[in-house]
Formats: C-alpha cells, structure tokens, sequence
C-alpha cells in the first residue's frame, strides 16, 4: 500500500480534498485518529500522511501539536487548503426546518456567525464528513451537517446554503509525513526547518535562544512549548524557521540554540509553499 496516502477522517473531509489536490498519483487512505495515520506510514501502510497543524481562524489543531514530539517521521512538504464549509441536509429539506448542524468542531468553530443567525444549536461530531454520513444515515429533517462539498456528493445530501465560513481567508495548513527526509538542497528555493528543543532551566534561556535567531536575521514562523515530564519547570519547543540547515545563517542560529537548550531535534526540512491567492 505504498501508493497510498493517510488522512485522518471520513471520505469527504477537508483532508481528503488535501490529498487529491496535493497527491493526485496516491490513493487516499481514511483513518480513524491522527495516530492511526502516523501508524499506517510508520508500519507502510501509506507512503505519507497528510496532517492538518492549524487554521486561520480557528487556530491550531491541538491534538497534532502533542503528536509530533513523540514521532520519529519527517516533515516533507506543506501544503494551504482555502476551506469551504456547505450546509447539508437529507434531499428536498429546507433551511428553515433545520434545528441543529453537526460538524467537527473545528468546523463549528469557523461558522458560529451563520449558525448564530439561523438560531441553529452546533453538535459536535468526530469529523466533518462523518457528520454528513451520520446525518445520512440518521434520516432526521432538523438535522444538517457542515462539511465540505465532496461530503454532499459522496454521502447523497442536498446543499442548503453554500460557503458558510465566517470569513472567505478561511485556510488550513496542513504539513505532509513521511518516513524519510526528503533531499532538498539549499538554494533551490524557499525552504523551511522543522525542530524540537529543550531549553536549559537557566534565566533567559528562551530568550537567548530565540536572540540566534533574530541576530542572524532569521524568520521563526512558528513557536509551540509543551510542557514535558510532568514538571512546570521542563519546556519543550516546537519552531518552524525560514531557511535551510546549510545555509550559514541558518547554521549559526543553531549553533547559537545549542548553547541554552538540552536537545535538539530536526523534524523536516521542506520546500516553503505560499498561499496562493490569500
């Protein structure tokens, strides 16, 4: 199954659509969790795995930030999907009967306004497209589910109000994993590093730390801490920079790094991708 791609969901869901947009040639793979989706590539089950890191407005999909510590796959490449949430319902239903709209919560979090307007009660369910299967299935005409278009398609249902996001730069990042690093060299093109750190329990460490990078005039794009081991006192740290582990700067910020942190860990180095359009 090598030529297969894991996402974690139902067919139907935004993740599904990352994959057939940025993997056309692999097979995409529904999993139940985010673990099983690092399971099946670490197993080869699926050559890679598409992994949603975090929305605009919704922010960051938590459960895949305590995830990525603990793996020993690398980021590959990313890829920004504009999401496009439909209203859907059981055929011939009409938006005014509908009482209640099932999604994943994050889909629920990206259209409280329209909910809010409709006076329709959000309902938490696993995935988008499950909740579209399960509003299928249910045969309940006060029910509707908020998922993407494909989910209408796939599961039989009737679209009674179209892109409901609150706001049209609604996108999603998603980062792709795989069980190699994938050779890019530096200077053929934007690139991004992926690591974890721990920094030493002295004043400032962050601080310092993060003093590498601004003096080398390097870009951190992202920053996450996690608290490890049960202790207040111990931090770990997930960053995104803007460049390459050969290019120099690069290199001397990391260096720099090395001096106030414990470990250091590159979790990919990948082509930098723009949102086009956004």
């Amino acid at each position: 199954m090598a030529n297969h791609i894991a996402y974690q969901g139902e067919p139907g869901a935004n993740s599904h659509i990352a994959c057939n947009e940025a993997y056309p040639r692999l097979t995409p793979l529904p999993c139940r969790t985010f673990e099983d989706c690092f399971t099946a590539v670490e197993k080869g089950e699926a050559e890679l795995a598409m992994i949603p890191v975090e929305n605009t407005i919704a922010g960051r999909v938590g459960d895949i930030h305590y995830l990525l510590p603990t793996t020993n796959l690398q980021i590959v490449a990313e890829h920004y999907l504009p999401i496009r949430f439909q209203l859907m319902a059981l055929p011939g239903v009409k938006l005014d009967e509908i009482r209640k709209a099932r999604s994943h919560i994050m889909g629920l979090g990206q259209c409280r306004n329209f909910l809010k307007a409709h006076n329709i009660e959000p309902v938490t369910a696993a995935d988008t497209a499950g909740a579209a299967r399960e509003v299928a299935e249910a045969g309940n005409r006060a029910v509707a589910a908020i998922a993407p278009r494909l989910a209408a398609k796939v599961y039989g249902l009737d679209i009674l109000a179209e892109d409901i996001e609150d706001a049209a730069h609604n996108t999603t990042r998603f980062i792709i994993m795989s069980r190699t690093a994938k050779d890019i060299e530096a200077g053929q093109g934007p690139a991004k590093t992926a690591f974890l750190f721990e920094v030493r329990n002295i004043p400032a460490a962050l601080y310092k730390v993060m003093g590498g990078f601004a003096t080398n005039g390097i870009n951190m794009t992202k920053l996450e801490s996690y608290q490890i081991g049960g202790s207040f006192t111990a931090t770990q740290f997930y960053a995104e920079i803007e460049g390459h582990p050969d290019e120099r700067p690069v290199q001397i910020a990391l260096e720099e790094l090395g001096f106030f942190s414990q470990s250091l860990k590159i979790l990919g180095v990948f082509p930098a991708k723009p949102m086009a359009g956004l």
